[in-house]
């Protein structure tokens, strides 16, 4: 029987090269129902960027209104424009019961594990099997020079000091082998007691049935 819930957020951080947006994409391909967080942003839209599909495009004056107005989940600023998760979106999923994934980094994370929807969030933190993988991994996209893939490195090393802060952690060196844990990871958190409402009205009509008897 298929228990009516709350959607989850589902938060998914990793030092760049680890494959969190690869099993990102597994797993909305796993489950089309999947939401995937489209960000805010005060950057101007790329050739072939669309508002709404790869980013709600907004001024600097908009996007501060609204995390004056609590209307974002979490932001910040990178390298001079302004990025974050809008807050109505992943509503509107959790009421449909709709699971909302976030690639974000760790402070991303922490502002949402922190915001008014903090209880429905689950963390997962996916870690390389070693640094030298890592690299390797990073050297082997042939997209960056060895000045960026070093700045990569060094953030990396603070990204994964906070490991600890995630409900989860993986480590990704086979990466079927993490996507099936992912997996289980998400079939398991969406049975908690405490994620099915409807739940404790099932029970008492079992014990309804009891009664009768």
């Amino acid at each position: 029987m298929t228990m009516k819930r709350r959607g989850l957020l589902i938060i998914l951080s990793s030092p760049s090269g680890a494959g969190k947006s690869t099993l990102a994409r597994r797993l909305m391909v796993w489950d089309p129902t999947l939401r995937f967080s489209v960000s805010a942003t005060t950057r101007p839209p790329r050739p072939g960027e669309v508002d709404g599909t790869d980013y709600f495009f907004r001024s600097r004056a908009e996007f501060e209104a609204m995390v004056a107005a609590g209307e974002m989940l979490e932001h910040a600023e990178v390298f001079g424009n302004f990025y974050g998760s809008p807050k109505a979106p992943v509503e509107a999923a959790m009421a449909e019961g709709r699971d909302t994934l976030f690639d974000i980094d760790w402070q991303g994370g922490q502002q949402i594990r922190n915001s008014v929807l903090g209880k429905d969030v689950v963390s997962i933190f996916v870690l390389p099997p070693s640094i030298a993988e890592l690299e390797r991994r990073l050297r082997s996209r042939g997209q960056d020079s060895d000045a960026v893939i070093a700045g990569r490195m060094a953030k990396s090393e603070a990204e994964i000091s906070h490991w600890a802060e995630y409900d989860y952690v993986l480590i990704n060196d086979d990466l079927d082998r993490a996507e099936g844990e992912l997996k289980t990871i998400l079939a398991a958190e969406r049975m908690r007691r405490e994620r099915q409402p409807g739940l404790s009205e099932f029970v008492r009509g079992l014990n309804r049935e009891f009664a009768s008897r």
